[in-house]
């Protein structure tokens, strides 16, 4: 697990697999064995590459040496085995094997992508055939929503996020398409189309289980934009100082609100520029502000209220939230200014309830346990046509659009990758 600080706890990266979605079956289907790496890229103890198929324990074996003196074909399906496998290249590399079924074996090896590489590369040279984690998962489930889940699992970056993810791994978007169709068939439309808009209501929040949140911190130069990313983080990620104009670029940074995951930037600030770099910088932070989940735009209490600024930022936000900082300095004036938070980011005043504000701003109808969720563009895309035709009435087209939930792409080739 990977540790990520976020506001007033520690969350936990969760990684099961890690691969790119959509998936499908792939178009070539021979009689050699496959094996795919079932962990993520990157830095890690240990990591695994499963193998199955007619004459994978074969292909394996001619590899693996066990300590014990054993062929691996003299274990029994369920033992673990300990040894040294000839990688591609010559070297020894010990590691572990599971015999995990008949012809199914998962190859537990250190961790990154040297050693994974080299396994993989020595399968291959023994006719296995190399695929991915999401072809792998495709191959052992009945349920493909269930298959989906357990792949962009690999992905959420928080536990409350990867909750979600598990509640549709564990069947209840699958559930709740279940009994739309049961409406369906029954003619109970007006019920399935409030289903169908309940499900389609959840999207937004879905898309953003494995993609964080993209939060824009906007406002007029020294309004404490860097200051508040640093008080929302814990740490200083942006350097902070007095004179105008100094934030050229965007500087982002990685964290939770609330358990949602969110990246926030920090932008230049918005006035007009005084030379030709700064112009851009700012250009750059206008279409941050349009491209945004959630803008905040933090008003400077020691300064007047800018109802400009705020007209403007208003018509280009998604979704906005008002700050009004250096209350340590000042309390909000009576001046006409819009109401919002108070806060001082210098003294870390007033963040909480920022970020309670923040998650109840980015999602307002948190999904209880066990709802489900649709989280991918595919889904949203059939519910959005099932939805469609129900309001002319067309049931049979309504019930392949959410047939297809299920389904895998077919424009999938597993031969055009390599190692």
């Amino acid at each position: 697990m990977k540790g990520l600080y976020y506001h007033g706890r520690v969350s936990c990266q969760l990684s099961v697999v890690c691969c790119h979605w959509p998936f499908a079956a792939s178009k070539t289907m021979d009689d050699k064995p496959v094996c795919a790496a079932l962990t993520p890229p990157g830095r890690g103890a240990v990591a695994t590459v499963g193998v199955r198929g007619s004459g994978a324990t074969a292909a394996v074996g001619r590899r693996f040496c066990a300590a014990s003196g054993r062929a691996l074909g003299e274990f029994a399906a369920g033992s673990v085995a300990f040894g040294r496998f000839r990688t591609a290249g010559g070297a020894d590399e010990e590691l572990v094997v599971g015999l995990t079924g008949k012809d199914e074996i998962e190859v537990h090896c250190h961790g990154g992508s040297a050693a994974v590489v080299a396994v993989c590369r020595a399968l291959v040279a023994e006719g296995c055939r190399l695929t991915d984690a999401a072809e792998w998962l495709v191959g052992k489930s009945e349920d493909l929503l269930a298959a989906a889940a357990l792949l962009m699992l690999g992905q959420a970056r928080t536990e409350r996020s990867a909750a979600v993810l598990l509640d549709q791994y564990r069947g209840a978007l699958r559930a709740a398409l279940q009994k739309i169709d049961g409406q369906l068939c029954a003619g109970d439309l007006t019920t399935a189309s409030a289903g169908l808009d309940k499900l389609l209501s959840r999207g937004d929040v879905g898309m953003h289980l494995s993609q964080p949140w993209r939060v824009v911190l906007a406002g007029r130069p020294n309004a404490g934009k860097g200051s508040l990313m640093n008080a929302i983080v814990g740490y200083e990620r942006a350097i902070v100082f007095e004179q105008p104009g100094t934030t050229r670029d965007v500087l982002t940074a990685s964290t939770a609100i609330e358990g949602w995951p969110v990246e926030l930037a920090d932008t230049a600030g918005l006035r007009a520029a005084e030379g030709e770099l700064e112009a851009e910088g700012v250009e750059l932070a206008w279409a941050e502000i349009a491209a945004a989940d959630a803008v905040v735009l933090i008003a400077d209490t020691t300064t007047a209220w800018d109802a400009e600024l705020f007209a403007e930022v208003s018509q280009q936000a998604r979704r906005l939230i008002v700050v009004h900082n250096k209350c340590d300095l000042r309390p909000p004036p009576n001046d006409g200014r819009t109401p919002g938070v108070a806060i001082s980011a210098k003294t870390a005043g007033g963040i909480d309830a920022l970020c309670g504000a923040l998650a109840e701003l980015l999602v307002p109808d948190s999904p209880q346990p066990g709802q489900a969720v649709p989280f991918m563009e595919e889904q949203l895309e059939s519910l959005r046509d099932a939805a469609a035709h129900l309001e002319h009435g067309d049931v049979p087209p309504a019930r392949e659009a959410l047939e297809t939930l299920g389904r895998p792409r077919a424009d999938y080739d597993a031969d055009s990758r390599q190692l």
